[in-house]
């Protein structure tokens, strides 16, 4: 144990006395075994901290140290055993000298020691003093509390320019220097805009917190130590609320059972100690997972022993990586023996076993178990699981268009400003020219009007409601009503992959056999070939094949192949039928592509009727069972890209080697051949998942050389899993006869393939970003047509070095036109050494791929375009592992799916299916965008053009800052007699339905951000300017003899000049536009009769007031009907070109 003392520092337990132990020669063999293997545990436990160590950015970790809350725990409680023992005297000698090195080296690396460290070493039944150290299980998803509320919604609406003005202006009215007309004008609106935006606030807030209480409050049962003073009592239990549950916590999940917190664990109710979560909420994947219990106490008897263990878990610092975790299991003395094992019991102390934890030891809080119970026990809570370490939590998002309109309302503030001041400076700053140019500044207000903020919202709300009501996408929900203009300006698109782009079922549709090839509708004939097969080999007593019968293979029939082929597919596999309640068999696996394969032998009459770790049953179309002893598996992994396993036929003693794996590694393995390269091609562009499927069969000689080789690799302490692997490529992955060729297709959603080319087409760039494997997510990439046909897919994966980096994104720089798949390590190591000179090349390329993401890298990806680019990025996705790249687009859509609800909910719009994203953008967000641009553009010309008009007045009268209209004109010109008109611009449209989806280009106009930029807006500036001046001046030229009249001529102008200038900007009348303005101008004129402080009635009726005012509208408002329609002639928009 010496190689792993210097990074686990033990206390070291003597043993009990010498004439305890057990003298015969087996049982010393079986302790020289045992001792041999426990070193070896030492040892990796040991590599896995030195790792843990390393990977910890430098920082030193000492591992079972002295803890004031421990002191009393196994490992330090040496002196019961072995009192009077020499060897025991020695043994304690050295671990006080070991403990005396480790305090010293503790102690001088204390004041070093970073506060940050969160490694624990938890023990069993820790104290409560202990167990306070570490967050509580909490679930929160609150963004305020009742304290923080009002500050942090007021801030989030005063941050922005254009609140704070008109708060600053509605403060001013209660100084009655500044008081100008009704403080009601002033105040109303902001208060309208504040208490809708609060109240939704609070609303979604509430939910939140009912979602977190219901997370809460689920109830789970914890293993309590037994009644002493009762000697059979069993283990004792307790149900505690989720939220209560702490670290060193025994907890018992039951099937079906959400995991409530970070958890080893120590026994599952099958036997084999194995149990299956399910992790669709954790990394997006739908199949299910293999984890195992920890050895030693998987052994136990019973859950009561649990609770009589003395021992500690050793677990590392908190981290975001789903797929590391380093940790020990550490008891101190043998285990309790079980009372249905008739082996004696063992000595009472021994050395303590220590045993190395990995992430197949342990299950992740959010995580479900599939299928029986377990007993887990708490390592991580609350804060520090790695459910919420890869949880962002979500920003308050605002749209572009708004951010925009904030520029322009500081640029209007300055020309404001710039104004009052002038006219006071005309007039030689006289008097208290301080408040004139305040009073100035008020009666300017107008040029930022705030029925602005309140007609763009209630614009936002009619966007949603079409959005909601629209057939073509039913049940789609707007749950961010601020963001539908976004939906108008996506230049790169983020999807998922599994239950976004594909169904994640996976069907059996080809299968291959170099001479003949079986497609998906010609599956009877393999059924009928199976059987004829299996029928005359029943006929006949079954042999051992010899040399002769393999050398004559090539002429066999085809049912004797394909029998081989399908039983082969049959064995090769890591399923498990498990038999449900109703009497239903599901099949378990960790891969959807293994379950697939056997639901396809089932179907064609080979059935998987048993399965354990050691035996394997199979139902013929005969009826009959064949039975197969299991004495090897060797797993699939990322590296091998296969996997293999050794059965032998229980009834003829038949030894077999059957492989499977991806054609790129399997190639080199079987025998010569001139088709499957050209074969595995063709079914790869048609988007299958093809495994090559192999066998060897092995005389019972060469089995026993392999084994004996493989054992003495498997307990080497340096260089294991190489020489392991070593072993089995020289005795078994030779000359494989090969067998056949399948292919898998993952479905995809409906019209997947068609709504990718209609968004790229609108010039939208798409990136997929998968937690899935580098073969998979190539595979889709190809049959959803993200990759061209022919065009280069550059795989860059395991990247270790910068130097590896910069040689790749050289190549990628010289090589634009491909595809770029990636693994997560790698782009991570990509963003780490080379951000910008990686993103800069990925956004040039016509797709990227990036596979094996954990949640947080996604987010971090949304975020790095969003920075680097500045361009819109819209993400989509469909599980609770998309939650935080959803959260960190600039607009989320979530999908409805198999994986639950967590993703819809968190995003900014839900939808049912990926295909209904085409219409979201190409319709929705394009009129949503457009119209939202027209209606700000013209309310700003609404307040301008009336602020232009009172600074003429103003400097026709000796600059006396002096309201033109007060009272109700100013409240009827912003509401009654524009308002509808005005609105009603939300209902226009340039193009119809159809042709926004058939030409999406017209789309990639709209990213450029033309509809609203300060070109328009200098325009629109220029029309408020020369329409203001030209109302004023015409009506000073027609002056009449009172004042009065100056009012009631220049304010009917200015708003028949607006109903027509309404009427000039339309595209497309709608049935509400004509009512709006019919009922608007009948309004006004009724009004008049009710306004007679401001209307003379009988000079309102003459006709030199009907004459006068259709003069000042025509000079007004016809110029700009002239050279729109000149416009429209000589330089028409994209979208008229297609009407």
């Amino acid at each position: 144990m010496s190689t792993a003392g210097p990074d686990i520092p033990l206390r070291t337990i003597a043993p009990g006395p010498s004439s305890d132990q057990d003298t015969n020669p087996e049982s010393t063999e079986r302790g020289m075994h045992s001792n041999v293997l426990r070193a070896a545990a030492v040892r990796s436990a040991g590599k896995s901290l030195i790792k843990g160590r390393n990977k910890g950015k430098g920082k030193m970790r000492e591992q079972y140290l002295d803890e004031s809350d421990e002191e009393a725990t196994l490992l330090g409680n040496v002196e019961r055993h072995g009192e009077g023992d020499a060897h025991g005297e020695d043994v304690e000698e050295s671990a006080q000298v070991e403990r005396l090195q480790v305090s010293r080296r503790s102690s001088t690396l204390s004041k070093s020691r970073s506060r940050q460290d969160k490694s624990r070493t938890i023990p069993f039944r820790p104290g409560d003093r202990f167990q306070s150290r570490f967050p509580p299980n909490m679930v929160c998803n609150q963004k305020y509390n009742l304290f923080t509320f009002f500050p942090f919604v007021l801030y989030e609406q005063f941050k922005f320019f254009f609140n704070l003005y008109f708060l600053l202006v509605a403060l001013s009215q209660f100084i009655p220097a500044l008081k100008i007309g009704f403080i009601f004008t002033y105040v109303a609106p902001l208060a309208f805009v504040l208490c809708v935006t609060m109240g939704k606030e609070a609303y979604d807030d509430y939910k939140r917190h009912l979602r977190d209480r219901e997370a809460n409050s689920q109830k789970y049962l914890t293993l309590v130590p037994p009644l002493s003073h009762i000697p059979d009592s069993g283990p004792h239990t307790r149900s505690v609320p989720s939220s209560s549950l702490r670290v060193g916590d025994l907890v018992i999940l039951e099937k079906n059972q959400r995991v409530p917190a970070d958890m080893v664990l120590l026994r599952t109710s099958d036997p084999s100690g194995t149990c299956f979560i399910r992790t669709d909420q954790l990394d997006g994947e739908t199949d299910w997972k293999l984890r195992v219990a920890a050895p030693t106490t998987q052994k136990l008897s019973g859950d009561k022993e649990l609770m009589l263990l003395n021992g500690e878990v050793y677990a590392d610092a908190p981290i975001k990586d789903l797929h590391t975790f380093i940790g020990t299991l550490t008891l101190s003395d043998t285990l309790p023996p079980s009372p249905h094992s008739s082996s004696p019991a063992l000595p009472h102390a021994a050395a303590p076993t220590i045993e190395p934890l990995t992430a197949e030891n342990v299950v992740w809080s959010n995580t479900v178990l599939a299928a029986g119970s377990a007993v887990g026990f708490v390592v991580y809570t609350g804060s520090e699981t790695r459910a919420v370490m890869n949880t962002s939590h979500p920003e308050t998002k605002v749209g572009l268009l708004d951010l925009e309109i904030n520029k322009l309302a500081k640029i209007l503030c300055a020309v404001t400003f710039a104004l009052s001041v002038a006219l006071v400076a005309l007039n030689g700053f006289r008097g208290l020219w301080y408040i004139y140019v305040f009073r100035f500044l008020i009666l300017f207000s107008s040029i930022i009007p705030i029925s602005l903020r309140v007609n763009l919202d209630m614009g936002k709300t009619v966007y949603a409601n079409q959005i909601m009501t629209d057939p073509d996408i039913p049940n789609t929900i707007v749950r961010t009503s601020t963001l539908p203009e976004e939906l108008g300006r996506i230049e790169y698109l983020l999807s998922d992959k599994t239950g976004t782009l594909t169904q994640n079922e996976m069907e059996m549709k080809k299968l291959h056999m170099g001479t003949m090839s079986y497609g998906f509708d010609s599956m009877d004939e393999v059924a009928h070939q199976l059987a004829t097969a299996f029928g005359a080999e029943h006929a006949r007593q079954p042999s051992i094949a010899t040399g002769a019968q393999l050398a004559t293979r090539g002429r066999r029939d085809m049912s004797s192949r394909l029998r081989d082929v399908v039983l082969s597919l049959a064995l090769c596999h890591n399923v498990t039928p498990v038999t449900n309640d109703d009497g239903s068999i599901t099949y378990q696996a960790s891969s959807p592509d293994e379950v697939a394969i056997v639901k396809w032998t089932e179907s064609v009459g080979l059935t998987l009727a048993f399965r354990d770790r050691t035996r394997m049953e199979l139902q013929t179309p005969t009826g009959t069972r064949l039975s197969y002893d299991i004495l090897e598996l060797f797993p699939f992994t990322s590296e091998s890209k296969r996997m293999g396993i050794v059965v032998r036929e229980t009834q003829s003693g038949e030894l077999l080697f059957l492989q499977k794996g991806a054609d790129v590694v399997m190639a080199r393995i079987v025998q010569r051949n001139d088709w499957l390269e050209e074969e595995t091609g063709n079914m790869a562009r048609e988007g299958l998942r093809t495994l090559v499927v192999a066998r060897k069969r092995l005389t019972s000689q060469h089995y026993a050389t392999f084994k004996q080789q493989y054992h003495e690799a498997s307990v080497r302490l340096e260089g294991r899993n190489e020489a392991m692997t070593a072993v089995v490529a020289e005795y078994l992955e030779r000359d494989l006869e090969l067998l056949g060729l399948t292919g898998v297709e993952d479905k995809l959603q409906d019209e997947v393939k068609s709504t990718l080319e209609l968004l790229r087409n609108a010039g939208i760039k798409i990136w997929m970003l998968t937690g899935d494997k580098i073969e998979t997510a190539r595979c889709i990439a190809i049959s959803t047509k993200l990759v061209a046909r022919n065009q280069y897919i550059h795989e860059v994966a395991k990247l270790k070095t910068s130097d590896q980096v910069r040689e790749q994104l050289e190549f990628l720089q010289s090589k634009l036109d491909c595809c770029l798949v990636i693994d997560g390590e790698s782009l991570q190591l990509c963003l780490n050494s080379y951000k910008n000179e990686f993103i800069e090349i990925a956004r040039k390329l016509s797709a990227v791929v990036a596979c094996r993401c954990s949640p947080t890298q996604k987010a971090d990806v949304a975020r790095l375009i969003r920075q680097y680019t500045k361009k819109r990025v819209c993400c989509i996705g469909d599980g609770g592992n998309d939650v935080s790249m959803i959260q960190a687009a600039d607009v989320g859509v979530g999908i409805v799916g198999k994986e639950g609800k967590q993703a819809s909910l968190a995003a900014d719009f839900s939808v049912t299916q990926f295909s209904y994203l085409a219409k979201l953008l190409m319709w929705h967000g394009r009129n949503s965008y457009r119209r939202s641009a027209k209606l700000a553009q013209f309310v700003i010309h609404r307040g301008l053009i009336i602020s232009v008009m009172q600074a003429v007045f103003s400097a026709i009268f000796y600059f006396a800052p002096i309201a033109l209209y007060q009272g109700w004109l100013m409240m009827g010109y912003a509401t009654v007699y524009t308002m509808a008109p005005v609105f009603s611009l939300v209902l226009d449209q340039d193009v119809n339905e159809d042709i926004a989806l058939i030409y999406p280009e017209l789309y990639k106009e709209l990213t450029k951000g033309r509809s609203l930029s300060f070109k328009t807006f200098f325009q629109w500036l220029m029309i408020s300017l020369y329409q203001g001046a030209a109302i004023m001046i015409m009506s000073l030229v027609l002056f009449e003899n009172e004042f009065l009249n100056i009012v009631a001529i220049s304010f009917t102008a200015l708003i028949l000049n607006e109903l027509f200038m309404v009427g000039i900007e339309i595209t497309t009348w709608h049935t509400y536009m004509i009512i709006a303005e019919v009922v608007t101008l009948f309004l006004y004129v009724i009004s008049i009769a009710f306004l007679p402080e401001y209307f003379d009635l009988e000079f309102v009726v003459s006709t030199r007031f009907a004459w006068k005012v259709a003069v000042i509208v025509a000079v007004s408002a016809l110029p700009l009907y002239v050279i729109k329609a000149i416009r429209s002639r000589v330089a028409p928009a994209a979208y008229s070109k297609l009407l």
